[in-house]
């Protein structure tokens, strides 16, 4: 599993951690941003993007990474694909690794000739030159499916075509594949982070202060993150010495940023100072498969004495909800230091995540895979779009 599933699973250790130190959910840190980052005009794609919105935004979001730092011309995750093709003997995925081999080479010419990280240029380039690259940047972005998911990568233009005539495939075949509103969308969202906030913190710092694909410092748990600039992230050592963290977001040119402490905060992460947040948070992944629903009871009963160990008890005269000092009421404490923490504080029992609660339930098993006999055949399947 990876870090998003992991989040995304009610059961995972990860994610039971996470709802009982993030007790406030994302309620109130969505609130906080649509107050303070009003909607404006967007871009929006073409009708030829469709299916392929997420190939997009692959593209563009490596193409705003090398804006800052031109480090790694060609996206690990891709290279990581193209090396997958040549795993396999048929002539399709022959072909498929050999201009996969031709693409890093030209993204890395490519990226290099034009500069893009060098803050004495604007971030734009030609506009001929910026649909060149984007039509690089979406090869690559299908890719980088064959890493994350190879179901998902059988179902990409980039394998049906070299599926289709091994022999007629080539580089120039491949960047031809992008619809025009594939490549449109991608300059039209890069002109979007001119002159804005993203090139503002561009002019500001220096390619040696940007860091591409930041990775958590453990392999317990697959997890990268798009770009750290200047102290603009989030990891368990403080390796990158993290103050702020941002969201850009490409359509409509916005820059949301909130100081660490505020972030956690609007969270409802107020149980442990941050060292501390950071240190439980760090033995968690190290305690166990922290991504993955336990399997088995003994496995469950680990990661259940686990959690029990690391949980943050409030002391006397502290709030159970977020373990800040609950003020006097009539000559006495009261349960809770405010109206907010006495309505999280039911749903917190709920989930087995403060004292008083039920007992969370072992997870629901797995579904078994079903033995079938030697004649059938399974003829079809629904495959996730990967993003």
């Amino acid at each position: 599993m990876s870090l998003t599933s992991g989040i995304h699973c009610p059961r995972t250790p990860l994610r039971r951690f996470l709802d009982r130190e993030l007790s406030a959910g994302a309620h109130p840190l969505r609130r906080n941003f649509r107050a303070r980052y009003q909607g404006e005009h967007m871009v929006l794609p073409g009708f030829g993007v469709g299916t392929e919105a997420g190939t997009v935004g692959t593209a563009i979001d490596y193409r705003l990474r090398l804006a800052f730092t031109a480090a790694e011309p060609v996206d690990p995750v891709a290279s990581a694909g193209i090396l997958l093709t040549g795993t396999h003997t048929s002539d399709a995925f022959r072909r498929m690794h050999a201009v996969g081999q031709e693409l890093v080479a030209r993204l890395h010419e490519t990226v290099l000739r034009l500069q893009l990280d060098n803050r004495g240029l604007p971030m734009d380039r030609a506009h001929d030159e910026e649909e060149d690259l984007a039509r690089l940047l979406l090869a690559g972005a299908w890719y980088q499916v064959n890493y994350r998911t190879s179901m998902g990568f059988g179902y990409t233009p980039l394998a049906i075509t070299a599926r289709e005539d091994p022999a007629a495939f080539t580089l120039e075949r491949l960047l031809d594949l992008p619809h025009r509103d594939m490549v449109a969308d991608v300059v039209a969202q890069l002109y979007k982070a001119v002159s804005g906030p993203l090139d503002a913190l561009r002019t500001r710092t220096r390619p040696e202060d940007c860091t591409p694909g930041p990775t958590f410092p453990t392999d317990r748990i697959t997890a990268d993150a798009d770009l750290c600039v200047d102290g603009l992230l989030l990891d368990t050592d403080d390796r990158y010495r993290i103050d702020t963290l941002g969201l850009y977001l490409t359509r409509s040119g916005r820059l949301a940023t909130w100081p660490v402490e505020e972030y956690l905060e609007l969270l409802g992460a107020c149980r442990r100072e941050l060292p501390v947040f950071r240190t439980a948070f760090t033995e968690l992944l190290e305690g166990c498969t922290a991504d993955a629903e336990p399997y088995g009871q003994d496995e469950e009963d680990q990661v259940r004495c686990l959690l029990e160990r690391l949980v943050s008890v409030a002391a006397p005269g502290h709030c159970p909800v977020c373990t800040g000092r609950c003020p006097e009421s009539g000559g006495r404490r009261r349960e809770f230091c405010s109206p907010w923490c006495r309505s999280r504080a039911q749903t917190l029992r709920n989930k087995g995540l403060l004292p008083g609660g039920p007992v969370l339930l072992f997870p629901r098993p797995r579904k078994q895979r079903l033995e079938m006999p030697e004649e059938c055949e399974v003829v079809s399947w629904t495959a996730r779009p990967s993003r």
